[in-house]
């Protein structure tokens, strides 16, 4: 089973892992312009992105783990899930700030004040870098410093489930799973790190 999958993802171009990663985004904008997502269509439609973003990046955390321990070779898609996670927050920032909170003044006092705004602001600072280096001159030009830099992606997920359970109001089951499957997959390259250097 596992070689056929591996069989399947060498067969698969990256490029359809692109197109099929942004397709969500025009449905969802169009289910908001057509009442396909309830009586709040911008708080949904924000909520929708955010949650898209996130689960991207726990799938480009897992990526590593799956390799090692399962055999599951995906690293050839890695770029192209951090890269379509990093379109998802961006397209969740801008409907919150264009169509929901709408003027410069709030969007600054909403960052300053609430906690759950200013964590979400530091998962996107540290993707800006990710994205911006996400191309082969980056990883020629930085050489070993990329790996580095890279790993800025633990604090982006992290940032994400933080944001996620700090946003929610009570204590809801989906954004603790979604904090512990992160939590998980960050202890798990912790130990093996650890192990590696043993």
């Amino acid at each position: 089973m596992i070689d056929r999958i591996n069989a399947f993802a060498r067969k698969l171009p990256t490029w359809v892992v692109y197109l099929l990663g942004v397709l969500p985004a025009p449905w969802l904008v169009y289910l908001g312009a057509t009442g396909g997502l309830g009586v709040e269509p911008i708080k949904a439609l924000e909520h929708e992105l955010g949650e898209l973003a996130l689960q991207l990046l726990i799938v480009g955390l897992a990526i590593t783990p799956l390799r090692r321990y399962a055999g599951i070779n995906l690293l050839k898609f890695r770029r192209a899930i951090g890269l379509l996670a990093f379109f998802y927050v961006a397209l969740h920032l801008t409907v919150w700030m264009v169509l929901d909170v709408q003027t410069l003044s709030r969007i600054w006092a909403d960052i300053l004040k609430r906690p759950y705004i200013t964590v979400g602001m530091l998962g996107f600072a540290a993707m800006i870098p990710l994205a911006l280096t996400s191309n082969n001159w980056s990883v020629r030009r930085l050489g070993p410093k990329w790996r580095s830099l890279h790993k800025l992606t633990y604090l982006a997920a992290l940032a994400g489930g933080v944001h996620y359970l700090l946003l929610v109001k009570g204590w809801q089951i989906e954004p603790l799973i979604y904090m512990a499957v992160i939590a998980g997959l960050l202890t798990m390259r912790v130990k093996s790190r650890r192990i590696r250097h043993a």
